[in-house]
């Protein structure tokens, strides 16, 4: 029993020992099968090109980025008052030319190394529809946002109405993607271009400005116009480099009810329509109330 238990175990052994050489001679005779001299070519010549690229991309990207730069350069010294439209494209400019430069630079990569570019860009392709359906939103975003700056449409710091979206205020950011605006009450929105479809701008021209102070005609409308009139003429002087036309006495107007007032209308530059309203306004009142006239303050309730 004994002499039969040691006799198994030793075959055993012998059988692992025999797989074990077996494996180990398999692998010398690969070993000696690879021919090391073409494999070594091949590192030596693959690595040399993949240098030639890494060096011929990256002074292409120098070349092409001072060329960029120094286009937008000349550009914003020969029109000074556009330069956050031509800095914004410019910045989409680089970012095109990047983003280019780098495709072709991957596929060269890929090439080089052996790896079949085509069939990898076959596949890619039916992903891409994929893709593009489901980021059709962002697509439209870029080409809106595109025309809007290329058209001039908006500038940062104009104040703008966009009508269909019912929201107003003053531009902070003009992007490819998105727009920033800040509302009178502080309230920053971020809308993407998408969605922008009117655009009232109305920081392109001289803003309009109606002051009207109600007034009772009965207690003398020819006085009350010469003390409005003569508040005109002394506010006109104040604010001479602001008003651009008027301030002209347009007259009498029926707000309704039996109420009336005097109106006067006058341009101003963009953004100080407010401002010059209030101080008009206060004006006429401060006048008729030296001169003992009365200001109605009763509601105006509009017919039914």
């Amino acid at each position: 029993m004994f002499l039969f238990t040691t006799q198994t175990i030793d075959s055993s052994d012998t059988n692992v020992v025999d797989q074990a050489t077996e494996q180990l001679s398999a692998w010398q005779k690969y070993w000696q099968s690879i021919d090391w001299d073409q494999v070594f070519s091949i590192l030596i010549q693959k690595g040399l090109t993949l240098l030639a690229v890494l060096f011929l991309f990256y002074l292409i990207r120098k070349i092409g980025s001072f060329l960029i730069n120094q286009s937008f350069e000349r550009q914003k010294k020969k029109v000074a008052d556009n330069a956050t439209r031509i800095e914004t494209i410019h910045a989409l400019s680089l970012n095109i030319f990047s983003y280019t430069l780098f495709f072709f630079f991957l596929y060269s990569i890929l090439d080089t190394i052996g790896i079949p570019v085509g069939s990898l860009l076959a596949g890619a392709g039916i992903a891409g529809i994929a893709i593009g359906l489901g980021a059709q939103g962002f697509t439209n975003d870029i080409i809106t946002g595109f025309f809007i700056i290329m058209e001039q449409q908006i500038d940062v710091g104009d104040y703008i109405r966009l009508t269909d979206l019912q929201i107003e205020g003053t531009v902070t950011s003009v992007g490819i993607r998105m727009l920033q605006m800040k509302s009178a009450d502080g309230t920053v929105h971020f809308i993407p271009n998408r969605n922008i479809t009117t655009i009232s701008n109305l920081s392109r021209a001289h803003m309009q400005v109606k002051v009207d102070v109600r007034i009772q005609p009965d207690e003398g409308y020819d006085k009350i116009s010469s003390l409005i009139d003569e508040a005109n003429q002394k506010l006109a002087e104040e604010f001479n480099d602001e008003i651009f036309d008027g301030p002209t006495l347009f007259g009498m107007v029926d707000l309704g009810n039996s109420n009336y007032a005097i109106r006067t209308i006058l341009y101003v530059t963009n953004g100080k329509q407010y401002k010059l309203k209030e101080e008009f306004l206060k004006s006429y009142v401060n006048i008729l109330h030296q001169n003992g006239f009365t200001i109605p303050n009763n509601p105006i309730s509009l017919g039914k």
